[in-house]
């Protein structure tokens, strides 16, 4: 699979795909932390609060995104989604 692509339009399916894609071939770790997907997000990102407010109710109901890049639309990596939430909320990701 090329990556990037453009997030906006993808199916729920192919976004699976391509989320499954960015964790392969990042080993398994977060795009922004570095930390294993499958465990919890660097402390430094979880000593960051975060207003879960902004967010949709399902927002953090899934524990890995695919993070994309909001103006042109491009996909970015796997990432946890605390880590996303903190990017998007602090630094306009």
């Amino acid at each position: 699979m090329d990556l990037p692509v453009n997030y906006e339009g993808l199916s729920s399916k192919k976004k699976k795909l391509v989320r499954e894609e960015y964790i392969r071939i990042q080993g398994g770790k977060c795009s922004a932390c570095g930390e294993p997907l499958n465990g919890k997000p660097h402390k430094d990102i979880t000593a960051v609060p975060v207003n879960r407010k902004l967010f949709p109710s399902t927002f953090f109901k899934w524990p890995v995104h695919l993070h994309h890049d909001h103006n042109t639309g491009m996909t970015i990596g796997a990432i946890h989604s605390y880590c996303n939430a903190v990017l998007w909320e602090h630094f306009g990701e």
